[in-house]
């Protein structure tokens, strides 16, 4: 399963973190994501080895709370797996409301133009 883990950046270089997060420590390449966003404390989202984004600490704890999910329902814990995420997954969402999340005009306003 390829999943990105969202880490806190421990300590940084140019091009490279050292970042915990989820009970690991890794050090990985920053290239992706502008340096200077690089200081310790700033979240990352992490897939193989590198950043791919860096994130808010609410996104990385929705994030975080996802991944909680799917290790409750990997570990047959049907109860748990169950529980309310704590936000709104974009299949329950509007197109109006995918529109805002990805930043795009809201298909509404386009379409009366």
């Amino acid at each position: 399963m390829c999943i990105g883990i969202p880490m806190q950046v421990v300590e940084s270089g140019p091009g490279i973190a050292r970042v915990a997060g989820r009970g690991r420590h890794e050090r990985i390449d920053t290239r992706l994501v502008a340096d200077a966003a690089i200081a310790p404390g700033t979240w990352l989202l992490v897939f193989q080895g590198a950043a791919r984004e860096v994130l808010d600490a609410a996104r990385a704890g929705e994030i975080d709370a996802a991944l909680d999910l799917l290790d409750a329902a990997l570990a047959g814990d049907t109860a748990q797996a169950g529980a309310d995420p704590g936000f709104r997954l974009p299949s329950t969402m509007s197109a109006a409301e995918l529109a805002r999340l990805a930043g795009a005009p809201d298909p509404r306003e386009v379409n009366d133009r």
